[in-house]
């Protein structure tokens, strides 16, 4: 069983007596910068001018700098930026300030376990992944609640890493809900394939697929997207606050009996063969290889799938109907 740490498990003087240095506002940069300043940390903000992420830094009382002056002026750096733009960050702006008793913190481990990032070994390299939207953290927070959080140190230099983990994940409000330990290369692996196998890539492909059945059998569109796409959030609403069998519960016979029979034949063994190759895909590597690949030599690849959806029907009709949901 995993190991799940508290409040009590975590001192919170330990980042307060550290200046922390986000270099990216998006997000999850915002709200881990707004709790950490709240939790009476000292944060730098690093984020380039010119964009809407940088007005807001200001608006919330911060005043970005680039990411080598914050690099330079702190002692913990929590890199936020997205994953293919990390490497050239570290390398260019934070590697060259790194000293003896500074830690490197990520909230993915994409770039440490795939080895786009190589740290010195004399600094420590932690990882603290809120399992929500920066949104969500911030807002969790200042109800006085928070976000469960995974933690895991790569790089122990100071023999005190894994507590200062646990001291950021408390400045975030992280313990309050209970901070889980990983390892890097568990954390990436399972984002990963969490991603693509169901909550992005498998969900979106069965929403297709359903959508495009109906149609193709006659059935109006509108109809199709209600059943396919629209009512998805009640059940996931469901299985969210009550595991599936808490789901099942919760609707009736009729659909219950429907997802015991049908549901196997949907997901079948050989819907599980596709997603081993899938995880093997990902262990070996050749994700992360195949993916930095194309983003580095313009996305051309990603920008043509990214748009070949842009005209399927399901988005089309999608439009429609969202418009008469004013409550959305």
């Amino acid at each position: 069983m995993a190991k799940i740490y508290y409040d009590n498990d975590a001192d919170l003087s330990l980042i307060q007596t550290k200046t922390v240095g986000v270099v990216g506002y998006g997000i999850q940069g915002r709200g881990q910068a707004l709790n950490l300043r709240d939790s009476g940390v000292k944060v730098i903000v690093s984020q380039r001018p010119g964009g809407p992420n940088y007005d807001e830094a200001r608006k919330d009382g911060f005043v970005p700098v680039e990411a080598a002056e914050a690099a330079k002026k702190s002692d913990v750096i929590i890199i936020l930026a997205q994953d293919p733009l990390q490497a050239e960050i570290y390398k260019k702006s934070v590697e060259p300030y790194l000293t003896r008793g500074k830690a490197l913190a990520f909230s993915h481990g994409f770039n440490i376990h795939f080895k786009q990032i190589v740290p010195p070994k004399f600094v420590d390299v932690f990882m603290v992944a809120p399992k929500g939207p920066g949104s969500l953290v911030r807002r969790l927070y200042e109800e006085g609640k928070g976000v469960p959080c995974l933690a895991a140190v790569y790089q122990d230099a100071s023999k005190k890493c894994k507590q200062l983990a646990l001291s950021y994940a408390k400045g975030l409000g992280g313990t309050r809900a209970g901070v889980i330990e990983t390892t890097f290369k568990e954390e990436t692996e399972t984002d990963l394939f969490g991603e693509q196998a169901v909550l992005c890539g498998g969900t979106s492909a069965l929403i297709k697929a359903g959508f495009d059945t109906l149609v193709k059998a006659g059935y109006q569109p509108e109809i199709a997207y209600f059943e396919c796409l629209h009512e998805l959030k009640l059940i996931t609403d469901l299985i969210y606050a009550g595991g599936i069998q808490g789901m099942r519960k919760r609707v009736s016979d009729t659909a219950e009996y429907g997802d015991l029979t049908r549901g196997p034949r949907i997901i079948s063994k050989q819907t599980q063969a596709e997603m081993k190759k899938i995880l093997k895909e990902i262990q070996s590597g050749k994700f992360a290889k195949e993916f930095l690949s194309d983003y580095h030599k313009g996305k051309k690849n990603f920008e043509k799938w990214r748009h070949e959806d842009d005209n399927h029907p399901v988005e089309k009709i999608g439009v429609k109907l969202r418009g008469l949901m004013k409550w959305l």
